[in-house]
């Protein structure tokens, strides 16, 4: 019976911006691809899933870009 998952699910409340808008403009502007907490249902607002499902290479360049984002927001 599996305990886990490849999966973070990161509070970015203080951003101050809605999660769905979050990440379209992460996916537009920094081209990383993740999914709105509110896909999981209402309480999921102010909350973004990651995978970790990939290379240790491609891992970096996302968390690299997305920081770049953050630090512009």
């Amino acid at each position: 019976k599996p305990e886990g998952a490849f999966y973070i699910f990161p509070n970015v409340k203080k951003l101050g911006v809605d999660s769905k808008e979050l990440v379209m403009k992460l996916l537009k502007e920094a081209g990383v691809a993740l999914l709105h907490g509110t896909a999981f249902g209402n309480k999921g607002e102010g909350y973004i899933r990651i995978s970790y499902a990939n290379s240790i290479s491609n891992l970096e360049k996302g968390i690299s870009r997305i920081k770049k984002f953050i630090e512009k927001v």
